[in-house]
């Protein structure tokens, strides 16, 4: 298989700076249109200066030469051309690099995109970047006793290492329980310097040794779904088919769903 060149991202990040710049209109920015520009949009100059770069950066930046582009560098290009979230997000995307600001990231879904847990036909709950959970729905709620009912640690780390239950309910509990150890160290790097997440961890650390000997592993892992059991106290033996998608527009939530194994089979 084919390897990628090493200069791809350059001429990525080339190519849709370039497209942003063309598409800017000078009189957004309070810059006369003149009879001499030969160019649509804006000159790299312009952008430069909008953008607190010198000529001769962005210039190269724009070129598609192999400089390395800093975060810092490409917010500054975020503010200076007003580029909207998805454009911004996209900026950093290609370029391969962490947006300092994660814009948007403390933002809570609106409530009617929460509330979508309610029109599905199984347990399903939404939960932020801490593991924590912030809607579920009345099967979930059954379900996971200790976790999702009234009185349950709405945190989904803590319940499964430090609530009896979970030991109980979830079938080989201890191989699930370092699968989504490795799952949230890898869906957390980029917030590495968040409080939220470092406190939540030590505080695992600390207070869990099962928890300190699966984060000391070092594990990586996708998040994925599959089919998950569990051994109900009332229901008995439950099998499901787990599935994960992220939130489009709120990447630091994710909704999973239970859906019955059987079902999926029939299909």
């Amino acid at each position: 298989m084919k390897g990628t060149h090493p200069i791809a991202p350059a001429l990525s990040l080339s190519a849709f700076l370039r497209a942003l710049r063309e598409r800017q209109s000078p009189a957004d920015f309070g810059l006369a249109a003149g009879p001499r520009r030969r160019t649509p949009g804006l000159r790299r100059e312009e952008v430069a200066q909008l953008c607190g770069l010198s000529v001769t950066w962005y210039t190269w930046i724009e070129q598609g030469r192999d400089v390395s582009v800093s975060a810092s560098a490409l917010a500054r290009i975020a503010r200076g051309l007003r580029l909207s979230s998805a454009e911004r997000g996209y900026l950093f995307e290609v370029a391969g690099r962490r947006d300092p600001e994660r814009p948007g990231h403390r933002d809570d879904p609106p409530e009617e995109i929460l509330a979508c847990v309610d029109a599905i036909d199984g347990p399903a709950y939404i939960l932020d970047r801490t593991s924590s959970a912030r809607r579920w729905n009345a099967k979930a709620s059954f379900l996971f006793a200790g976790w999702l009912d009234d009185d349950g640690e709405k945190n989904l780390l803590r319940y499964i290492f430090v609530r009896p239950e979970a030991r109980s309910l979830i079938l080989d509990w201890s191989s699930r329980a370092q699968r989504v150890v490795a799952e949230f160290r890898a869906a957390v790097t980029a917030y590495s310097d968040d409080p939220d997440i470092r406190r939540l961890v030590e505080e695992l650390r600390l207070g869990s040794s099962d928890f300190e000997r699966c984060w000391e592993t070092q594990g990586v892992l996708a998040r994925e779904g599959g089919e998950r059991a569990f051994n109900h106290p009332t229901m008995g033996l439950l099998h499901y088919q787990q599935v994960s998608l992220s939130l489009a527009g709120w990447p630091d939530y994710r909704l999973t769903m239970l859906l019955p194994a059987r079902s999926l089979r029939d299909r």
